[in-house]
């Protein structure tokens, strides 16, 4: 028995689902529109995060945990090209250098997670100093990242690797958000060359980001969803 406890938006859990799907896994989706309860939260993990994944009588926390997990477990890989990688960080010297790339992406997505909950509680980037320090991380991250990059390849040359995927997890969630953070992404050309290509790929349009449920459109002020207009 498979199964993934996870809100709707989290760009962690979309990272997590999309890696599932790369691997043809199915699971229970214990799916949640809202952040679950501190108390039923406290059921599956003591440090109160989603996702939260179970394997039979296994039970991991921390999204990249959970896909080092999945990587290491299941080897069947999908035709599609270029296929998932076999690991989560290369062996020998390239190992630092991956976790390295990865332990970055994972400081930009607690820094978007952490701007989007307080600006969901009333408290926007321009009105507190720590958020502002969180959405100029952003960009230095993303100027540290683009430098990374070569050619045509991901993070991991011939591989669609873990460290793509949640980058582009972390930055759609930014921008399907009205955050007041702007990325700015048409000044870093090879992170948005790779985040296209990701676009496309079957498992990321399997799994897109929402906030709340699909049908969202916008936000009113005060964050209620603005949903589409049905056709009579």
């Amino acid at each position: 028995m498979r199964a993934l406890l996870f809100t709707t938006g989290s760009p962690f859990a979309r990272a997590v689902r999309i890696v599932l799907d790369e691997l043809s896994l199915d699971f229970e989706r214990r799916e949640e529109i809202t952040t679950p309860s501190a108390e039923q939260r406290a059921q599956a993990t003591p440090t109160l995060q989603v996702p939260t994944f179970w394997d039979g009588d296994l039970v991991l926390w921390e999204s990249g945990t959970i896909v080092e997990y999945l990587l290491a477990t299941y080897p069947d890989r999908p035709e599609a090209a270029p296929k998932l990688a076999p690991f989560a960080y290369r062996p020998g010297d390239a190992q630092w250098q991956d976790k390295l790339v990865f332990s970055t992406i994972q400081t930009f997505g607690n820094a978007a997670t952490t701007i989007s909950q307080m600006k969901w509680s009333g408290v926007g980037v321009d009105q507190n100093a720590h958020l502002q320090r969180s959405a100029e991380k952003l960009s230095h991250i993303l100027g540290w990242l683009e430098d990374r990059l070569t050619g045509e390849d991901g993070f991991v040359p011939g591989y669609l690797s873990m460290q793509d995927i949640f980058l582009a997890a972390h930055v759609r969630f930014v921008q399907a958000r009205p955050l007041g953070v702007d990325l700015k992404l048409d000044r870093y050309g090879k992170v948005s060359a790779l985040l296209d290509r990701l676009d496309a790929r079957d498992s990321f349009k399997a799994n897109p980001i929402w906030w709340w449920e699909p049908g969202v459109v916008g936000y009113e002020p005060d964050g209620t969803p603005v949903y589409a207009k049905q056709n009579a």
